[in-house]
């Protein structure tokens, strides 16, 4: 009897199991599943591409002032005490050879009265053995201020600057330090301000 009740409970199982309504569910629940884990695998791949983009604005060099950019300068500037900053906040460089990208610089004016602020970048120093014999030759873009830049009292910079330099295939692997002095109304405006680039192979 025992016996019976088990190959009926068997049965009963079975055909719940197998039956079309079943393996409608069960194939239902099989393409849910496969789509969930292609939405997924989307997501994922769309985030290590952000990811990359957000390092190489912020990390290793920038290639244009945009909103990212702009939104990492307000952060910087937020505590209301910084007068120069840079993105890459390191004001690190890393650009490889036959390459372009800079580094973005903003000002604000802390004084209480308003301004007309320059900027110019200068060569600093260079690692021992660089064979690069003009640095600033490097610099395609913003070496210094065309015009003087007026900034109100507590304002920033409406338009921050990009540093732009062209790596090509033969410039050497070096280390450089380049200088950006800023000045306002012709006068020296906080402290000189420094960053380096690192050339790195293709």
């Amino acid at each position: 009897m025992i016996r019976k009740n088990k190959r009926m409970k068997i049965q009963k199982f079975s055909n719940y199991n197998f039956s079309p309504k079943s393996r409608k569910a069960a194939m239902e629940m099989s393409i849910g599943t496969l789509v969930t884990i292609v939405l997924l695998m989307a997501v994922m791949i769309l985030g290590v591409i952000l990811i990359r983009s957000i390092f190489t604005s912020s990390g290793d060099y920038i290639t244009e002032i945009d909103s990212e950019v702009q939104n990492e300068i307000d952060k910087l500037f937020a505590d209301g005490s910084k007068g120069i900053v840079m993105v890459p906040s390191s004001r690190s460089i890393r650009i490889p050879q036959g390459e372009s990208g800079g580094i973005g610089l903003s000002i604000r004016n802390t004084d209480n009265a308003e301004g007309d602020f320059t900027y110019e970048v200068t060569f600093g120093e260079k690692n021992q053995g660089c064979q690069i014999t003009d640095p600033m030759s490097l610099i395609i873009l913003g070496k210094e201020s065309r015009n003087p830049i007026t900034i109100p009292s507590g304002n920033q910079m409406e338009n921050p600057v990009l540093i732009k330099f062209d790596i090509t295939e033969s410039d050497p692997l070096c280390k450089l330090r380049y200088d950006v002095n800023v000045k306002k109304n012709g006068q020296q405006y906080k402290s000189t301000t420094s960053f380096d680039l690192e050339i790195l192979p293709s």
